[in-house]
């Protein structure tokens, strides 16, 4: 069953129900600077837009894995399930799993919640995944059932291709949550966020305004006498004289007229520092380091890494963990949940440098807990042949395999000494002569 007639089987019916979606309007409309911030108008601040851009191409390009739990013990890749294929490859026809990931991100980022359409076969599998704008679905209790639905606005812009209201149930939507205040649907950082970012607007169309001005501040043209046509002289003024190309032109005042500027300077309103902060308040929201925002201010060398490693454990941590329980909530059966597991792969984020990994080798392999397989892996590196010894778990000292170190070597070797004793023994003649030498 593809998108459009999925959709149009879905029952449109309203049933009697109580609304549980974060409403935002309140929320919206003039901010404490004059500025009206949404979703969209948010992503035109630099640091709106590199902030989503950052956490969303994170967890897009994260490797995604099916696995499944081995009888022995560990773990293996589900490659033979169908939903490992949806989630590392392409959910769907239209695009790959990198676009679909980084789509559903930006959503969460921006909206604070979202979904994705589940469509499934007559035996109840995962078929295909699909992006659901999250401006236009609606969370809801069902007062007679108590179970929870979903409805969807659908535009002549979709597969659909008319204005409809589609009902769905938990089973047909993938739906990622962010902060909220009932557990069941989150909040938008931009809303609650609004007077910050409008700040930041403020400051840049302020800027923008200053600059357009020939960066020159406002002020007053003074005549001694009466000016019959005001209106005409400012505008003659603005033309000659305003703008940015027109800022290093020459005034020639006639008639004793007399310019006085009035407005403060950008350094007295303290403009750059003003925006400076805005961006940084921004970073806060989505708990980004400055540094990955372009401010190196208080980066250094010495602490760069460190806060690229805190990143990923304080920031890309919990976004993964609410994508892998989402997905795991909704795409797996209750029997496959018992067998299998999604995971996010963090461990290429957290690596340092080239000499701290091979520090880290050096000590995993000298203790006998990796072998050169094991690291040669986390390198991307081929592996080495069994023959060869590459899966040989060494201990340090002279490096001799884990079976002939330490105490468990010596036992071995007393046990190989009675038996040859007992061997000795058992033979008359030559060898008794040749025991008593030994």
């Amino acid at each position: 069953m593809g998108f459009l007639d999925w959709l149009r089987a879905a029952n449109p019916r309203r049933a009697s129900n109580h609304h549980l979606t974060s409403q935002y309007s309140f929320l919206f409309g003039p901010t404490s600077a004059g500025r009206t911030v949404t979703e969209r108008s948010a992503m035109q601040m630099t640091a709106v837009y590199s902030c989503v851009r950052i956490l969303a191409e994170a967890i897009a390009g994260l490797p995604l894995h099916v696995y499944r739990y081995k009888d022995g013990g560990g773990k293996e890749k589900a490659v033979d399930h169908g939903l490992y294929r949806l989630l590392h490859d392409e959910p769907n026809p239209e695009m790959t799993s990198f676009v679909f990931r980084e789509t559903l991100m930006t959503h969460l980022l921006l909206w604070g919640n979202a979904f994705a359409q589940v469509v499934r076969n007559g035996l109840g599998e995962v078929i295909g995944l699909y992006p659901l704008q999250p401006n236009r679905m609606s969370v809801g209790r069902d007062l007679d059932t108590k179970s929870l639905y979903y409805e969807y606005q659908t535009s002549w812009d979709e597969p659909a291709g008319e204005y409809q209201t589609i009902r769905l149930t938990p089973n047909d939507v993938l739906h990622v949550p962010g902060l909220g205040f009932d557990g069941l649907v989150g909040y938008s950082p931009i809303a609650m966020a609004r007077n910050a970012i409008g700040l930041a607007q403020a400051t840049e169309d302020y800027g923008a305004s200053f600059f357009a001005n020939g960066a020159a501040p406002g002020g007053v043209l003074e005549h001694p006498g009466t000016i019959k046509d005001p209106s005409r002289v400012r505008e003659s003024w603005q033309a000659t004289f305003g703008g940015a190309k027109n800022g290093n032109k020459v005034a020639v005042l006639e008639e004793g007229m007399k310019y006085t500027p009035i407005s403060v300077s950008p350094e007295q309103a303290q403009f750059l520092e003003t925006r400076k902060f805005q961006l940084n308040e921004i970073a806060r929201i989505f708990r980004i380091p400055p540094h990955m925002i372009g401010d190196l201010e208080k980066s250094s060398f010495s602490n760069i890494e460190q806060q690229s490693l805190e990143f990923v454990k304080y920031t890309l941590d919990p976004w993964v963990i609410r994508w892998e329980q989402a997905i795991t909530k909704t795409l797996l059966s209750a029997r496959e949940k018992q067998q299998l597991f999604v995971k996010f792969n963090v461990e290429g984020l957290l690596r340092g440098d080239y000499q701290s990994r091979m520090e880290g080798y050096a000590v995993a392999r000298q203790n006998g807990w990796m072998s050169a397989n094991d690291i040669r892996e986390l390198e991307n590196l081929d592996r080495i042949d069994q023959d060869d010894g590459g899966d040989l778990y060494l201990v340090n000292g002279n490096m001799l395999p884990l079976p002939m170190a330490g105490a468990y070597a010596a036992t071995k070797q007393a046990d190989a000494v009675e038996a040859k004793d007992e061997q000795l023994e058992e033979q008359p003649g030559e060898n008794q002569v040749l025991r008593r030498r030994m």
